[in-house]
């Protein structure tokens, strides 16, 4: 049928009332997503609302509103509601029940990173294969390439020195998007490679204290949480220090983890010092044999002075009652941040002495490569790297599986 005589049909329609047929169904039942491994089941029990990142943003402010009686939506999506025992596996904003046992949770720890890190390789993968279709390589397409890589935050540096290893030797005579792909993945994994360090609990220190910092809403309470629940699987003897006294959220949150995992928390009423909590989180531990102390922080943004100095008074505390703590200082990036997270991780490690990084929310982004660039500037350990909002999607960073993961590779 012609333009017009589609134009004239419509206005036939609309001037004579005749209502146009109704479209074609649109929605479909698709199958369940392989990246969503908590889609509950039909007897999904105490299911919670998906609670908002925002919920750490706030600067601060004391929270005016006293706990409610059953623990509140927390600051990450990953809390569930509590559970008397702990989970074999962290349940989603709407879990899935205790008793079941899906298919997605027996995936590969390498499959659920490289579903996590599906829109980081999807660009940088559809990029290059766009880029090579060319028998050869030329000036142009190395420095669109070098542009691809710096626009998927891989660093300056790192972008340079792959296109580098691609203008030499047998890529001069020709090279394929696989071919880019493998030299992606080494030249990632060889940066990555010395950074990549568990998280180490030493038994000489009773307790070992790590202190957990970071800015608004990158998930510190929650990967306390899921430390918490990980360590005590171990064997370990664990406390949680509720240092987040301005968001009764995160005070309930921790309580949960608490519930879940047997640790004990330490809390104070909201408002109250995070300092004065810390010592007497540190003083108990020491007195009943505690193995592992997590303390937990506010969110703050690393350019307000007045909080970066209270966070120096919590350090100064804990170490009247031990001068080598805290033994592990943590940044919690977020990996949505991007570039922004250089800034968070000079600041810090400079005002808080840090010591150690955890990268989460890598499975919502396209800036996954951010971690290469850090890891290039900075040289500080990368511990722990969360791709789902499971417990055993946060998991110790190992660099070549990651390295392959964002190239796209086998």
């Amino acid at each position: 049928m012609s333009e017009q005589a589609k134009k004239k049909g419509f206005f036939s329609r609309l001037f004579t009332g005749d209502a146009p047929p109704p479209a074609a169904e649109e929605k479909s039942e698709a199958s369940p997503s392989q990246t969503t491994p908590a889609e509950p089941a039909s007897h999904t029990p105490q299911p919670e609302a998906k609670p908002a990142d925002a919920a750490e943003t706030a600067e601060r402010e004391p929270v005016a509103v006293a706990p409610p009686a059953s623990p509140p939506a927390p600051d990450d999506p990953v809390e569930a509601s509590p559970a008397k025992a702990p989970a074999p596996a962290e349940a989603d904003a709407t879990p899935a029940p205790l008793t079941s046992a899906p298919a997605e949770k027996k995936t590969s720890w390498f499959s659920r990173l490289k579903t996590g890190l599906g829109r980081t390789s999807s660009k940088l993968s559809d990029g290059i294969t766009g880029l090579f279709t060319k028998s050869k390589l030329d000036a142009d397409t190395l420095d669109d390439l070098e542009d691809l890589l710096i626009q998927a935050d891989l660093g300056v540096e790192t972008s340079m020195r792959i296109t580098a290893a691609l203008s030499q030797g047998r890529y001069q005579k020709g090279i394929s998007a696989d071919d880019v792909r493998q030299v992606l993945a080494a030249e990632v994994a060889r940066v990555l490679e010395p950074v990549a360090r568990p998280l180490e609990i030493s038994a000489a220190n009773k307790p070992h204290v790590v202190l957990m910092v970071g800015v608004n809403g990158t998930g510190k309470t929650t990967t306390i949480g899921k430390l918490a629940q990980r360590y005590a699987r171990e064997g370990k003897k664990v406390m949680m220090a509720a240092g987040d006294t301005f968001r009764a959220a995160a005070i309930d949150q921790l309580k949960v983890w608490g519930q879940r995992s047997g640790a004990t928390v330490v809390s104070r009423d909201v408002g109250a010092d995070a300092s004065g909590l810390a010592f007497d989180a540190l003083k108990q531990a020491q007195t009943e044999g505690y193995d592992l102390l997590l303390v937990d922080t506010a969110g703050r943004l690393q350019n307000k002075q007045a909080l970066m100095d209270e966070l120096e008074k919590v350090i100064r505390v804990l170490q009247k009652l031990d001068p080598t703590a805290p033994h592990d200082v943590l940044l919690v990036l977020d990996a949505t941040t991007g570039q922004n997270a250089l800034n968070q991780v000079d600041v810090f490690r400079q005002r808080a002495g840090v010591t150690g990084l955890v990268l989460t929310k890598l499975d919502g982004t396209a800036r996954g490569g951010i971690i290469v660039a850090i890891a290039e500037r900075s040289g500080l350990p990368v511990h722990a790297i969360g791709v789902g909002e499971g417990i055993d999607d946060l998991q110790p960073f190992a660099a070549h599986a990651f390295a392959k993961a964002i190239a796209d590779v086998a």
